[in-house]
């Protein structure tokens, strides 16, 4: 490790431009994709904004950990899948749910009722096909000029890439259950 002397100087300019809903991506094949996009919606409840989350893989009877403390703390979060492909029974009732809960979520982001609307795992249904990506481009083009929007998943299509304010992609450096380390409960679900 190389020690730095910590920066006396801003390293930015403060940007002079208006303030308006953002379209954020957390993607890549790291891990915490969509433990960011939880936190900033800890963050924006915590500012009295109103949050909607809408999980796309996951049942609606999840009982996760963000499951159990979104409850407690009054952020809906909405499963709208039936679990991962590799889970699911019928692939064809997978589609139809995706593009079921994705008219859900496209009314919450339209509605203009939240501040901060997430769409998490939002990358698998449009990946596989499930949704049409035309469809998300446009509501996220449309959408109320105050409304946020986070999108979260592995392979975002470029074009969402391109449309996005702001990118994040997770790199994965070294992760536990590659050396055999089970999923640990609190940490990953």
């Amino acid at each position: 490790m190389q020690i730095e002397t910590p920066p006396s100087d801003k390293p930015y300019e403060k940007p002079e431009g208006e303030r308006r809903g953002l379209v954020i991506v957390n993607t890549g094949d790291g891990k915490g994709k969509s433990t960011a996009a939880f936190g900033l919606a800890l963050r924006a409840h915590g500012r009295g904004k109103a949050v909607k989350i809408f999980q796309f893989m996951k049942v609606p009877s999840a009982r996760f950990g963000e499951h159990r403390m979104f409850e407690q703390i009054g952020i809906p979060i909405e499963g709208l899948g039936d679990g991962f492909s590799w889970k699911s029974q019928d692939l064809e009732r997978s589609a139809q749910l995706a593009r079921d809960g994705w008219e859900k979520a496209r009314a919450a982001i339209l509605s203009g009722e939240h501040f901060l609307v997430v769409l998490d795992e939002i990358t698998y249904p449009l990946i596989y096909g499930w949704l049409p990506l035309e469809g998300v481009l446009e509501t996220l083009r449309t959408r109320p000029r105050e409304v946020h929007v986070v999108l979260t998943g592995r392979r975002c299509p470029p074009e969402i890439v391109e449309l996005a304010d702001t990118v994040t992609e997770m790199q994965m450096v070294k992760h536990a259950f590659k050396a055999g380390i089970p999923a640990q409960r609190g940490i990953e679900d």
